[in-house]
This record gives C-alpha cells, structure tokens and sequence, in this order.
C-alpha cells in the first residue's frame, strides 16, 4: 500500500482519494504476483507442452510471447496491467491537484529559505524526443509536465504516482534502489571514498539524496533533463534536510570535466535511452570519471541472462507501457556496451543486491558476501525482489 511519504510536500489526500490509492496500490501487488503467477502456471502446464510438441522455437522472450499472446490469462493480465497503471496517475493527478495552491505555497517557501542555490537550471536545453514524443510510463504529460505556474508538476506526478505503483516495495522513502546500491559499494570497497558522485536521469532525487546519506563528504549532484522534476526534486530534498545539487543536464552531452567525477551512477535510467544515447551516455561516464572512479547503473538484468519467460516477463513494458527502448536495450551485449565506451574487461562489475532499507545493516552486510545469482525476481516488482546492478571501475 502507498505510505505516507516523508516530505512536507506529501499530497494525503481525502479519506476517499487515499481509499482510492490504496485500492490501485493493492490491485497492482495482486496483478504482479497473483496473475503473474497464474499466468507462469499456463505457459509452464499449457503454452509451453504445445510449443515443444509442435517443434517450435523457444529461445527468447519474444518466442514466449509470440505463443501466450493469443490466451485469455495474458490478455487479462495486461488489460488489468495497463488500466492499473492509468490508474495510478489518475488518481495521483487528481489529489495533486486539489492541493495545488498549498504544495505550490511550500515549494516556493522552501525555495525562499535556501541560502544558496542548489537547482540550476537550463533554459535553453530542449526536452529530448524520447521524452517529449511519448507519455513516458503512460503518465498524462510524462515527468516534464508543467501545469501553468505549477511547474513543478511534473516532479509530484512522480513521487506521488511510484508511492503508489510501487506498493509498498521501493522503501518508506521510496529510495531503497539508491540505499541498496550505495550501501553495496560501501560495504564491499570500504577504502573507496568518493569526493564527487554524479546521478543521471535523477527525476526528483530519491536515489541521489541517497548517495549523500551513505557518503555525507561527498559532493552529490543530480542531473535531469526535466525542469519540473528538478524544481520539484530540490524542494524535496531541502525539506529533507539533505545537501545536494540539481542541475538540467543532457546526460548524453555533460558539462564536467574530464575526469572530474569519482561516482557516474544511474537507476533505471537506460533503459528510457536508445542504444546510439545509450553509447553516448556511457562513453561520457567514462570521459568524466577519474582514475580509479565507478560508473554504475541500476537496471533490469539483460536477456541473455535470463530463462525465455523471464526475459517475456520483463519486456511487457516494451510492448504496453509506452518504453519504446526497454527490450532494445536488454537485448544488448552488457559486457560490450561498456568496453566500447574505454572500460577494460578485468574492471568490469555486476552484482546482485537484495533491499538494503528492508533488512537491518548487520543482515545486509552478511547476505551481500555471498554472490547471489539473476533468478526470476531479479528486477521484478514482487516479493523477494533483488536489485541488479553493473558498471564498472576505470
């Protein structure tokens, strides 16, 4: 169920609207662990016998759902799927906006309170079309959404729209993926302390204010393309109380440095890419890091570590979920992807972690010494989720 988030700019909502959220929250968890199992338990009983005595191919993801396509139980899966996750931004729309006049009140108290500038932004910088030629996620208007002098909008659709598509999985603050990542990297190379750590594709800053929590030395940056995100984003860190800086950045085309930067990471964030940016992203990681710094990426793992159905499972959201680049890019050589953008294989990384923020920080740092392997709830938002995360040290 959505929590009640930790900010001053948390939208609660009437008792109906919170009723309501908490209905889509719910209806989401039982559609990707009930009917997601359901609809496993036809392809492994039904699908997949069929497929073996009719000779067919089953290789790929695609294979999969070539074949399951035509049943009841995946068509109902995803017209539940997809009108749960419209309903997601309905109903966080509308509790946003009938606290429009208030939250905007609070963005720009907490703006007027800051003794420096922490949000730099870009007005010249064009929205890219992988942005702006799709509602990213199916939400109305996606992240960069400006709703008059509102414009921060954007930025609330997002944080309220995960509380409540993500039932309860991604932490209290809902930045468990960058808690469990950062916490990784510190646990496992305690001698490595960071000086400047860089978040691309940040949106409002749940996982970059992270990354300063678990290193407060640093100097912690977020860059996204998206002003209403980044407003959004550094009133909510202010009010958190937590130091970091956002910038509106084209991660394709960076502004730092080279080799200025000791941490590049992002969390799911490539996948919104096409593979030529995606090149160009990791090739600029790579130019900026200094010697001896990480580039990371929190991302679903790639296909060709996963079982066919596992692969179809994930790459729904290519096909439904308006992420034209999601299954192109898992389709990619992950090794390659980053020895063409200057890496060397021997400094390659991958690892799975399980939710930092869920367990106490004895429990984390003994399950991360043992090398757990990409399974079917690697990425997925269920129950017994891992996240997966690889890079690469330069």
């Amino acid at each position: 169920m959505p929590q009640p988030l930790k900010h001053s700019l948390y939208v609660k909502g009437t008792t109906e609207q919170q009723s309501k959220q908490d209905f889509v929250s719910g209806l989401r968890g039982f559609l990707l662990n009930d009917m997601a199992a359901n609809m496993k338990e036809c392809f492994e009983s039904e699908v997949q016998p069929q497929m073996i005595r009719d000779q067919k191919k089953l290789e790929t993801g695609e294979d999969v759902h070539d074949a399951i396509k035509s049943k009841n139980v995946f068509k109902f899966y995803s017209s539940m799927r997809y009108n749960a996750q419209e309903m997601v931004w309905r109903n966080a729309l509308r509790a946003i906006h009938e606290s429009k006049n208030e939250l905007d009140s609070r963005i720009n108290a907490i703006k007027n309170e800051q003794s420096a500038s922490k949000l730099h932004l870009d007005p010249s910088l064009a929205i890219p079309k992988n942005v702006s030629s799709v509602d990213v996620h199916l939400a109305p208007g996606s992240y960069y959404r400006e709703d008059g002098s509102a414009n921060w909008v954007g930025g609330a659709l997002y944080d309220h729209g995960l509380n409540i598509f993500s039932f309860g999985m991604m932490g209290s603050n809902l930045d468990d993926i960058g808690q469990s990542m950062a916490q990784y990297i510190r646990k496992k190379f305690p001698d490595f302390a960071p000086k400047t750590i860089l978040d691309l594709g940040c949106t409002i800053g749940h996982n970059t204010c992270a990354w300063k929590i678990t290193y407060p030395e640093a100097e912690v940056e977020g860059i996204d393309v998206a002003p209403a995100c980044l407003r959004y984003g550094n009133a909510r860190a202010l009010d958190q109380g937590v130091d970091v800086n956002f910038k509106q950045m084209d991660a394709s085309a960076l502004s730092f440095e080279n080799e200025s930067v000791d941490v590049v990471f992002s969390s799911m964030f490539l996948h919104e890419l096409s593979v030529k940016n995606i090149k160009r992203v990791l090739a600029e990681a790579y130019r900026v890091l200094r010697p001896g710094g990480l580039m990371l990426h929190m991302e679903l793992p790639p296909n060709d570590s996963l079982e066919p159905y596992d692969a179809f499972y994930l790459d729904w959201d290519a096909y439904y979920n308006n992420e034209p680049f999601y299954k192109a890019f898992r389709d990619q050589d992950f090794t390659q992807l980053r020895i063409d953008a200057g890496f060397q294989k021997d400094k390659l990384i991958d690892f799975i972690t399980p939710q930092y923020t869920y367990m106490d920080s004895e429990t984390y740092t003994k399950a991360i010494k043992v090398d757990a392997d990409i399974d079917e709830n690697t990425g997925r938002l269920a129950e017994g989720i891992q996240w997966f995360g690889f890079g690469a040290w330069k």
